[in-house]
């Protein structure tokens, strides 16, 4: 344990999967520090107040699996359960979700097409290539067309036919024939979501989540690498100082880490900049009254509407909402594929517009509001990717530089997966 100690061990960013790494390493005997470029840790579990209103970074409930993640943090905060009760908003109807076995709302013209749609399909053998030859083979055209297909231009940037299927797995659910059947006549329908329970903190906010993880760390804020040397194992920071390392352990996006690593081969140069993620802004609005959100969740399918979807802080914990009050806070996705249509002042005006038009709120009910930008949202799985994932990983691999979370590992990870991510590195031979 002595020997581990000595050995100088950094891992950068203090995010969820940054903090995990350092959290367990250090139950291994290391004693790593992390560096992270923001005044605060946390990364996209972080939050941020205003008025005593708390905003997370980006919009979090907790269903982990895994109880070793559960444990952990339970052992962090008190926790408030949810049942998983979203909605969906779809040409000025409100759907249970997931919508396609909550049919019961829509036009009767509408389900035909999806029901017929769904029998059809069940007959029929596909050849799957990408993201919507999938959507239409687990759904039929109309509900592919008209649901998932839009919302993949809104969150993930990019047409459904330019994204591969690695990422699917459980995140669509296919109900059967008879469920469809069921949940076109009544809303009175079971959950079939892919969690039975949501979690969070009952006080300060997602962060909360990561507290003990956090203690358990030597974190070093304001303090971002612009230049790592794998040769001289050193890694230089804007601030001019300078750390060397035996051990490196980075959450960074590794399309980043690639930009400031010394000798990179050209081949992995141009794997690492045809990798891209999409980015986030989010607009926070705070309201006067108790009672404003009625979904805890909800997804936006009308493209004319901006954001992907919408949560409710206040739902999510009264904490984050001074007594009295409520808010709600939605995310709008952009990326080098697809621009940020409204920026600042012009997208929380649009914002507020469509939700009076939804009918969520009134103009008088606003006393908070808020746009910012997060640079990083959800990895974009374009045909391909694994490909060029697989060339910067081999290579940064070699120079031992071990990589973990969402960005690090470059995956669509969820926050528990991130954690048993940096986890799972201190079960490595360093």
């Amino acid at each position: 344990m002595k020997d581990l100690a000595q050995q100088k061990t950094i891992v950068l960013g203090a995010g969820i999967s940054g903090l995990s790494a350092a959290y367990h390493l250090g139950l291994k005997g290391y004693k790593p520090t992390v560096y992270e470029k923001d005044s605060e840790w946390g990364g996209l579990c972080g939050n941020f107040t205003i008025d005593g209103f708390r905003f997370d970074k980006a919009v979090h409930l907790s269903f982990a699996k895994s109880e070793y993640v559960q444990e952990l943090f339970k052992k962090s905060t008190p926790i408030i359960a949810h049942k998983p009760e979203a909605s969906n908003h779809y040409k000025g109807f409100w759907l249970k979700h997931p919508a396609q076995n909550n049919l019961a709302t829509l036009p009767t013209e509408e389900k035909v097409e999806i029901i017929t749609d769904f029998i059809k399909n069940s007959d029929v053998e596909h050849e799957v290539n990408n993201y919507e030859e999938w959507l239409r083979a687990q759904y039929g055209d109309y509900f592919a067309e008209n649901f998932p297909m839009r919302y993949t231009r809104k969150y993930w940037t990019v047409e459904a036919s330019e994204l591969s299927t690695t990422w699917c797995g459980a995140r669509w659910y296919k109900p059967s024939i008879p469920e469809v059947l069921h949940g076109a006549f009544t809303t009175q329908t079971p959950n079939t979501y892919y969690a039975d329970e949501m979690r969070y903190p009952a006080t300060g906010g997602y962060k909360s989540f990561l507290s003990l993880m956090a203690k358990g760390s030597r974190i070093e804020l304001n303090k971002k690498a612009i230049a790592i040397n794998s040769t001289l194992k050193e890694i230089s920071f804007e601030n001019g100082t300078k750390e060397s390392y035996q051990h490196l352990v980075s959450s960074l996006p590794i399309p980043y880490v690639v930009s400031i690593l010394n000798d990179v081969p050209q081949d992995v140069i141009e794997a690492s900049k045809r990798l891209y993620a999409s980015s986030v802004a989010i607009v926070s609005l705070g309201f006067s009254k108790p009672d404003i959100p009625e979904y805890l969740w909800y997804y936006i399918y009308d493209e004319e509407y901006l954001p992907a979807r919408c949560y409710s802080p206040s739902m999510k914990s009264p904490d984050n909402v001074p007594d009295g009050c409520s808010s709600l806070q939605f995310e709008i996705y952009f990326s080098r594929e697809k621009a940020l249509a409204l920026e600042g002042d012009d997208l929380i005006n649009h914002i507020i517009s469509k939700g009076v038009e939804m009918k969520l709120f009134t103009q008088e009910d606003i006393i908070v509001k808020d746009a910012r930008i997060l640079p990083y949202g959800n990895v974009v799985f374009y045909n391909g990717m694994e490909a060029d994932r697989s060339i910067v990983q081999d290579y940064l691999e070699s120079v031992n530089i071990y990589r973990v979370g969402r960005f690090g590992e470059w995956a669509y990870l969820w926050t528990d997966q991130s954690l048993l991510s940096g986890k799972k590195v201190a079960q490595k031979e360093l």
